[in-house]
């Protein structure tokens, strides 16, 4: 079961509390106080683990709670310090203050961390008080709490290239086609409802990541058909391949269908609309009307988008496409990084 969202509550190990006493040893009169140190309370750290992708595991397990210091003890013996404790979660998980909704973290690379609650300062024992005019101190501290938090976890995957369009659209065909993935295939709406991630081989080494959500229909931003919850997998994503079905079996006009996606992305976020856009006419091994077509190469053409023609089933136009979405991909990594480089020279 893929798991986007989770809260949970993640409370820091309370500190050990310090202990009154004092030495009574053979041939030592007056030994003076002796009472150790509680141990600190354990951290509570979020790590992204590359190995995980889905927050399923935390959906019932909310509560995630660091050990507590041990109490100090005579001898001047200090506690023993709580373990820390480590939640997992995938790569690409943002962290919230479930209350404010301020974003805390985002998780974003492999191994990254982020201290979520701090465990409790230990107490001091009695020895920790004396002093020349107070020799023998007859109160030790108690350890303190540690702090607690709920934190709503989202996650948002990381893929070079997102597919958008209308159910059955072709989408799960073609990165099944392109990658390894194997979403479900069906000849009825919404057969994908979960996103899938593929990996595309580009040769010499090169790849790139391609996410496939479920589909938009109108009125997505509104919570029709399954809404746009899952548009937020995408918006990472550098470039989007807008699938447009142009066989008569739709039943719809495929300029419609291509304004009526923008709208919904310009509904959920106006920035995801603005994202670099390749427009691809699909299942054009059923295409009976060239009209249907044209109009939409023509629109295309109008709004300044790219614009290829495949059949992921008789995997026509694909590898065109894949180097297509490559070069597109090179030219937006070098635009960036001159921006990049722009930026720092004006900072100098």
């Amino acid at each position: 079961m893929f798991i986007d969202r989770a809260k949970i509550r993640v409370r820091g190990g309370r500190g050990g509390n310090g202990v009154t006493a004092f030495r009574r040893e053979k041939f030592v009169p007056r030994g003076g106080p002796s009472g150790g140190d509680g141990g600190a309370g354990g951290d509570v750290w979020i790590a992204a683990d590359s190995s995980l992708n889905t927050l399923l595991h935390l959906r019932y397990n909310p509560e995630h709670n660091a050990d507590r210091g041990m109490h100090g003890e005579g001898s001047n013996r200090s506690g023993r310090e709580g373990d820390d404790l480590i939640v997992r979660v995938p790569v690409g998980t943002q962290i919230f203050d479930s209350t404010s909704g301020e974003l805390l973290q985002d998780l974003a690379t492999d191994g990254s961390r982020w201290l979520a609650a701090k465990g409790g300062r230990g107490g001091f024992g009695n020895a920790h008080f004396a002093t020349s005019t107070n020799r023998a101190p007859r109160y030790h501290q108690s350890g303190s709490d540690g702090e607690e938090l709920e934190l709503q976890l989202e996650l948002k995957l990381l893929a070079d290239v997102g597919l958008v369009g209308f159910p059955n659209a072709g989408k799960s065909t073609l990165i099944s086609t392109i990658s390894a993935a194997r979403p479900k295939i069906a000849d009825y709406p919404f057969t994908t409802l979960e996103p899938h991630l593929g990996v595309v081989d580009l040769g010499d080494f090169r790849t790139l990541v391609v996410a496939d959500i479920p589909g938009l229909i109108e009125g997505a931003h509104e919570g029709a058909g399954l809404g746009d919850q899952f548009l937020r997998h995408i918006e990472r994503t550098k470039l989007l391949l807008h699938l447009v079905d142009v066989s008569s079996m739709s039943g719809r006009e495929p300029v419609d269908d291509y304004l009526t996606v923008n709208r919904e992305l310009r509904a959920y976020n106006q920035a995801l609309a603005d994202r670099p856009q390749i427009v691809v006419a699909t299942k054009m091994d059923a295409l009976e009307d060239t009209a249907r077509l044209d109009s939409l190469r023509q629109r295309a053409e109008r709004d300044g988008l790219a614009f290829y023609e495949i059949s992921a089933v008789a995997q026509k136009g694909t590898k065109e496409l894949v180097a297509a979405v490559a070069a597109k991909l090179e030219e937006l990594n070098r635009a960036a990084e001159q921006e990049k480089a722009d930026t720092i020279e004006l900072a100098l």
